[in-house]
């Protein structure tokens, strides 16, 4: 069974850091690419971020370029966002995806940014 579970939200001011991780189980997470994607109140589901499989190629939403990098652990079977210099727009559940025509989303992680 694929798993796919996210961690690491919460509040944060505007302009803080917050690290987000997704533990994934169930399947071969090496040879999938992965991505990040969001939803904020209100909003349909947004791409974030993506990964190849090993790790070399990623791609950015132009509203998070230059603020979060994504990156992955094979070895450890883990997918991470780093998100700096965070907004109020950024407020979203979050959520890990395994990327091609057999996609898997975890639960998510609630990220507000607020004063």
């Amino acid at each position: 069974e694929v798993q796919l579970v996210e961690s690491g939200g919460g509040l944060v001011q505007p302009g803080g850091s917050l690290r987000l991780s997704c533990a994934a189980s169930g399947f071969t997470f090496s040879s999938y690419p992965m991505r990040w994607v969001r939803q904020a109140p209100g909003k349909g589901l947004e791409w974030v971020s993506s990964i190849s499989s090993g790790g070399y190629t990623t791609n950015y939403a132009d509203s998070v370029k230059g603020r979060f990098t994504i990156s992955r652990d094979n070895a450890k079977n883990t997918l991470y966002l780093q998100m700096n210099s965070l907004k109020p727009d950024d407020t979203a559940v979050y959520y890990c995806a395994r990327s091609g025509s057999d996609y898997a989303q975890g639960q998510g992680t609630q990220v507000t940014v607020s004063s």
